[in-house]
């Protein structure tokens, strides 16, 4: 009986394992730090104009287009068939770079990277579905590290291999695409999850979604975030129970009425919103920077005259990110007062990181610029999903991770039609980093007024609360007073 409990209790080791093992190997790409060297030199030949405004901003449209859907399908197909189709999409990207040649190849491939990116969604939430939920921490852990690692390893591979003269720019994609059939075979041996998230089995009534959700801790969104209401969620309540017994057995009109629900909860918190609108701009700075930055250091140093070291930036900057991430648990700060003024403060960071960038001709200074740009979003984006996701249920975060990741992209690809694309303004790429770099500094701004404005109007609040506290403790008898006193102590 010990020995069937016990490896009951190690169910979770199996798909963990496999799930890491697809991780490392995906995210893997020796390739990836000189994608831009690879593009302009002699392989492929392309112009550092075409590269910039026309192949890049592909992948941003091609993003944006197949978020929500795979979103939805990969919590209807149960997340198995999306990591594959990922790991498929891996595999054609890389045969792509090392055989295809050729404008149209190139569009096709960086469409193709837009749904490799779209599907990341199944990764991080295939295990939900297959552990316990006293598990969810440690597998989390796992499977996100494991990312980081990958990418580190990958990173700095390729740098040994490319200084040391061992290999060219095409063999980096050859070893990427042995790494991404590694995934797509590791792929194949995955559990299939025996339910979804989101689309619970039809058998299901409403009235048990309903309280499935709220014991998840749902109903503690009323109680935990500022500016929500208790009359707008009761009526929501009961606005979806009516609908879903009317719809019946229809399973994904009630998903639908379920996440618009959902929705409306949600964001109906001012502190969710100020939260996501950080992570909806953040993020879109951040896409935007990390596609473009390679054009940047090759404007700086160009390839082709010097020796680039890309791979090492991207390994350090990678780690540097990941310490910074993890430091943020041990930070006590009441986010409540002083999370606004922390990312109004970072954002500064940020942005001061991207004009030296964007002034200096000197590569090693953009390198060290890149770093610190990085490490800032990385800590901020840390508290921010910390913070979101300390008051909400795992449905509803997932909800908002895919609103807010979808609204960051219809932002980036605002800036990439009018700044970038050759049919809008097409700006070369030193005037893009300054428009990104204004772009943050006026987030900084924003947040560091509403900080401030948040700081006082809590100072304020403190010292009424000091005053009522006097002005009771004289109108009290003594006896009283000592009995209050004992309390508070």
């Amino acid at each position: 009986m010990d020995c069937w409990k016990a490896g009951s209790d190690k169910k979770w080791v199996y798909p963990t394992l496999l799930l890491c093992i697809y991780g490392f190997f995906a995210t893997m790409k020796p390739a990836e730090p000189f994608l831009t060297p690879y593009l302009v030199g002699p392989d492929k030949n392309f112009t550092i104009e075409q590269v910039t405004n026309q192949l890049f901003p592909i992948w941003t449209y091609s993003f944006l287009a197949l978020l929500i859907p795979v979103f939805l399908f990969t919590d209807y197909l149960r997340y198995k068939p999306v990591i594959i189709i990922q790991g498929v999409a891996l595999v054609i990207n890389y045969v792509l770079l090392v055989f295809a040649d050729g404008m149209m190849a190139m569009c096709y491939l960086q469409f193709n990277n837009g749904l490799v990116s779209a599907t990341e969604v199944a990764y991080y939430s295939y295990i939900y579905s297959v552990v316990d939920a006293e598990h969810y921490q440690k597998v989390t852990s796992y499977c996100r590290s494991i990312t980081l690692t990958a990418y580190t390893v990958g990173s700095t591979m390729a740098q040994l291999l490319v200084s040391l003269e061992v290999v060219s720019y095409f063999d980096l994609n050859v070893i990427s695409l042995g790494s991404m059939t590694v995934a797509l075979l590791t792929s194949c041996f995955l559990p299939m999850p025996r339910q979804s998230i989101f689309f619970q089995s039809s058998d299901k009534s409403s009235d048990d979604t309903i309280k499935s959700n709220t014991s998840n801790g749902c109903i503690h969104l009323k109680k935990n975030l500022q500016g929500s209401s208790e009359n707008t969620f009761f009526s929501e309540r009961k606005w979806l129970t009516h609908w879903l017994s009317i719809k019946g057995k229809n399973t994904f009109l009630k998903v639908i009425l379920q996440l618009w629900s959902d929705f409306k909860i949600c964001y109906s918190s001012r502190n969710l919103l100020y939260w996501s609108f950080w992570w909806a701009i953040g993020t879109c700075g951040y896409y935007q920077i990390f596609n473009y930055v390679q054009v940047l250091w090759d404007h700086i140093a160009p390839s082709k005259n010097v020796s680039v070291f890309n791979g090492g930036v991207e390994a350090l900057t990678t780690l540097t990110g990941a310490i910074t991430s993890f430091g943020v648990g041990y930070i006590k700060l009441d986010w409540a007062v002083w999370g606004e003024l922390v990312l109004g403060i970072f954002s500064g960071v940020s942005s001061a990181a991207l004009f030296i960038m964007d002034t200096t001709n000197n590569i090693w200074v953009c390198y060290v610029g890149y770093m610190i740009f990085k490490a800032s979003y990385m800590l901020l984006i840390t508290i921010t999903t910390f913070c979101i996701a300390s008051n909400l249920c795992m449905e509803r975060y997932a909800l908002l991770f895919g609103v807010n990741n979808c609204m960051a992209l219809i932002l980036q690809t605002i800036l990439t039609i009018v700044v970038v694309d050759s049919s809008g303004l097409g700006l070369d790429i030193v005037t893009q980093f300054l428009i990104y770099g204004s772009f943050y500094a006026l987030i900084a701004g924003t947040f560091l007024l509403k900080g401030v404005h948040t700081f006082i109007q809590h100072r304020l609040k403190r010292k009424e609360r000091n005053l009522e506290e006097d002005v009771t403790s004289i109108t009290l008898d003594p006896p009283t007073q000592q009995m209050c006193m004992s309390t508070k102590l």
